[in-house]
This record gives structure tokens, C-alpha cells and sequence, in this order.
């Protein structure tokens, strides 16, 4: 096989890694940005290049481009620190969500926006005594006539205090299996009897926040999919949030900084150079894998499982390198605060290792 970048890409690289680099200076740089790096602006920015959906098909608007693209750009974008959180979840998951299982109606309605970088989405998905187990989720979406009334609290709902509109996973039937009454719903997150309060974690950053739903009313059309069938909807759209490009360089400026720091005349920092320089090689590829769907189902539990260690890696090396310096408090130990959380954020790994036991290698539960 070929791993040679075409001379298209090599031109697409440079173009983002310029464009990243201005908004770095512009903007100022991010620590994990796709959480972190909130500017509307700059989303706009990257919205007039295109560079948002990109690789959607035509006819919802996108550029129908190779999926490939849409990881270098993402990569220059994180590595460099851009701010381009805004527009992420929108881009990645809320979009081709509603390409896939919205109706005309709605791909018309939310689409657009989400393109030219104008709407910013969060995702009501984890709950205080649910985390990684979706299907004991208690929010739920009582049906009332032509509304939805909501009741229920989300937590570590990233942007919930910026976001136009919750894409919220919620419970429309109590009966039968737990995974079976499961609904995904559109919610304007001005709609009365929504309560946001910011949570401010230990790096500083306020972007979780938890959201109280009290009898808030959002119309019957904004379901998506099937009633009952978000399981199997949430399951898909996870496949875009586990394998991705942002579960591995999130902390690349770090790493960055620590080779500035190292001595590479022990074979000791040699070696541990080469041994993450391999990690980062194989968890690219890993991320092309499912980026061009060549990856089994299922197996991207098995990408975000190496890269977001492999992250974790990289900070336990950035710290030795930065020695004493490592414990005072500066834009490169707060981005490496975030360290515990990789392996958190968007499922456990050891759900991730259940996930390919059971789904992916069929073994038997225990």
C-alpha cells in the first residue's frame, strides 16, 4: 500500500497549517481545542473555505469531498491550537446525523446553519448516575399533544452555555427493553424551563456544563429518526466521535514543547521519542481506517482506546522532560491537566474494551 500523501493533500496540509497558524495569532491557542477553542468567528472563517462540511454529500449543502480532507484539516486545526469548537460537534456528529436520519424539514431548517458556521450544537447525553450506560438514561420526553415536555438533567454537556440547539437523548417510553425507549430530540436551548449551570473543572475550562430540563415544551417535529430508536442512532454517531483525528493530537503542542526540552543525547529519550513517534504513526493510520471506513464495526472503540492512552503517554513524557518547571502553572500544564480525562471523555476504556470483546470479537458476557 501506498501511504504517500498526494500532491492535493501535501497543498491541503500547508493551506490548513497557515490558516491554523493565523488563528493562532489571532485568536490565541487552545489546550484541546475542540473542547476548548470556542470562536464563532473563526468558525464563520473556516465555513467560507468550505471547510465545514466538507465531506457531505451535495446535496445537503456539503462539499462532497474525500473524507480524508476533512483529517487534515482537523489535524492542522488541533495541532496548531485553532479555535474551532464551535463548529465541531455541528460538523462531525449533528450533521450527519440529520443527513442520515432527519426529515427534509429539518436538514432545511438546522443544515444551513450548521454549514456557514452560525449554529453551534451541544450533546444532552450523560446524566449524573448515567455515564457510559446509555440505556439507564432517566431524562424524558413526555408526549403531549404536537410537543415534547422534557424533564430531566444532563451533565458534562461541552458548550451547553454557548449552544443554539441540544441534541438531546432522552426516554419517550418507559416500557420494555431500556435501550428500546430511547428518543433523539432537537432542542432549542432558549426554550423556557431549560436551567445551565457551568461547571468549572480543574483546568480552569467552564465548558461542561450540567442542563436542568423542567417541563420544557419543544414541538413533535423535532424528533429525529425513529421513536424508540436512538440506540442504534446514538451507537452510529459515536462511530464519528470515538475514531476521529481529535482523539489523538489533542495535546500535540505539548508533546511539541517537550522535544524542545529534551535531551537527545541519552539513548533513554531517544528511545521513548521513537517509541511515541511510532504510537502516533499507528493511531494515524488507525484514524484513517475508520475515516475511510475500512475499519470493522464497532472498532472504533478500539482507535479511541489507543489513541486517547497513547495521549496519555505523551503526557507522562511531556511532564519529565519539563521537570520542576511541570509543576507550576502555565498554558502547557493546564492543557496537561486534562490527561485523566482522554480516556474518560466519550466512553471509559474499559467500556471501549467491552464494547470489543462483545460487539466486535463476540465474546461471551461474563
Amino acid at each position: 500500500m501506498d501511504f504517500k500523501w498526494s500532491p492535493d493533500q501535501i497543498s491541503l496540509r500547508e493551506e490548513a497549517a497557515a490558516v491554523a497558524t493565523d488563528a493562532v495569532q489571532r485568536f490565541g491557542r487552545h489546550n484541546v481545542t475542540w473542547m476548548n477553542g470556542y470562536s464563532k468567528e473563526f468558525s464563520q472563517e473556516l465555513a467560507e473555505r468550505g471547510w465545514i462540511g466538507m465531506i457531505w454529500p451535495k446535496e445537503f449543502g456539503g462539499g462532497g469531498r474525500p473524507p480524508i480532507d476533512r483529517l487534515i484539516v482537523g489535524e492542522e486545526m488541533i495541532k496548531a491550537g485553532a479555535p474551532i469548537a464551535a463548529s465541531w460537534f455541528g460538523d462531525r456528529q449533528m450533521g450527519p446525523a440529520l443527513i442520515q436520519y432527519g426529515t427534509k424539514e429539518q436538514q432545511e431548517q438546522f443544515l444551513p446553519d450548521i454549514l456557514a458556521g452560525k449554529s453551534t450544537w451541544c450533546i444532552g447525553m450523560s446524566e449524573p448516575n448515567s455515564g457510559s450506560d446509555l440505556a439507564s438514561l432517566k431524562t424524558s420526553a413526555r408526549d403531549d399533544g404536537d410537543e415534547w415536555v422534557i424533564n430531566g438533567q444532563k451533565i458534562w454537556t461541552s458548550f451547553g452555555a454557548h449552544a443554539d440547539y441540544c441534541y438531546l437523548i432522552c426516554r419517550t417510553n418507559s416500557e420494555g427493553p431500556p435501550h428500546a425507549g430511547i428518543s433523539e430530540i432537537i432542542v432549542p436551548m432558549n426554550t423556557p424551563g431549560i436551567e445551565i449551570r457551568p461547571i468549572t473543572d480543574m483546568t480552569t475550562n467552564r465548558h461542561f456544563c450540567e442542563v436542568f430540563f423542567t417541563d420544557a415544551r419543544v414541538p413533535k417535529a423535532n424528533l429525529v429518526g425513529r421513536e424508540g430508536g436512538a440506540f442504534g442512532q446514538t451507537m452510529r454517531q459515536l462511530e464519528h466521535e470515538r475514531g476521529g483525528i481529535d482523539r489523538l493530537m489533542s495535546n500535540y503542542a505539548q508533546f511539541k514543547h517537550a522535544m524542545s526540552l529534551a535531551d537527545t543525547s541519552k539513548s533513554t529519550v531517544r528511545q521513548e521519542i521513537a517509541k511515541l513517534e511510532t504510537g502516533y504513526r499507528i493511531g494515524r493510520i488507525l484514524v484513517i481506517r475508520e475515516v475511510l471506513r475500512q475499519a470493522p464495526a464497532g472498532f472504533s472503540a478500539a482507535t479511541k482506546c489507543f489513541c486517547t492512552e497513547h495521549q496519555q503517554k505523551v503526557d507522562e513524557f511531556v511532564y519529565r522532560m519539563m521537570g520542576a518547571s511541570g509543576a507550576l502553572w502555565d498554558d502547557m500544564v493546564q492543557g496537561l491537566v486534562y490527561g485523566p480525562g482522554y480516556t474518560i471523555m466519550g466512553g471509559t476504556s474499559n467500556v471501549m474494551r467491552n464494547i470489543l470483546g462483545e460487539r466486535v470479537l463476540g465474546l461471551p458476557k461474563l
